[in-house]
C-alpha cells in the first residue's frame, strides 16, 4: 500500500494573515448575503465561537479515536467533489493522493472525482445548482 504524506496544519505566514489589510473593507462573497452573514454574527455573539474552534483543537484526539480503522477501505459507491480554490485541495500531498491512486485505494468504489473551477471550500453554497445536479445524478444511477 502506497503512503501519501499530508502535512498538517496549514500554516499562515506571520504578518500575512489571509493577505488582507484590516484597513480594506471586508466584501462578502456572492453566495453569502448580508442577511445570512448577520444571522451568523448574532448567533456567535450570543454563544461565542468556542464550538467551531474546538473542532480544530480536537483534531489530534479525533485521529486517536479513529486509529483502529486505519487502513480500512470505504466500501460504498462514492463521488468526490471539491473546488479548485479550496485550501484543503492545495495542502501538501492532497492532489497526489486524490488523483494518483491513494484515494481510490482507500475508497475502491470511488466512481468519480470532480474538481469544480472557481469554487472554494463551501461548494454547496457557492454552486448549489451544480452540486445538487451532481448529487441527483449520482443517486439516480441506483434507481
Amino acid at each position: 500500500m502506497k503512503e501519501y504524506l499530508i502535512d498538517f496544519p496549514v500554516l499562515l505566514p506571520k504578518g500575512k494573515l489571509f493577505e488582507r489589510s484590516p484597513a480594506v473593507p471586508l466584501k462578502l462573497p456572492s453566495w453569502l448575503s448580508e442577511e445570512e452573514a448577520n444571522y451568523y454574527v448574532t448567533k456567535f455573539q450570543k454563544t461565542g465561537f468556542t464550538g467551531p474552534l474546538n473542532y480544530y483543537r480536537n483534531l489530534n484526539r479525533n485521529w486517536e479515536l479513529l486509529a483502529p480503522w486505519t487502513g480500512c477501505e470505504i466500501k460504498t459507491p462514492a463521488k468526490f467533489i471539491t473546488g479548485d480554490k479550496d485550501l484543503v485541495y492545495h495542502m501538501a500531498g492532497m492532489k497526489d493522493y486524490i488523483h494518483n491512486g491513494g484515494f481510490k485505494e482507500d475508497v475502491p468504489l470511488l466512481q468519480e472525482v470532480v474538481v469544480m473551477e472557481g469554487v472554494a471550500h463551501y461548494i454547496n453554497m457557492e454552486k448549489p445548482d451544480e452540486i445538487n445536479n451532481h448529487i441527483y445524478n449520482f443517486f439516480r444511477q441506483f434507481d
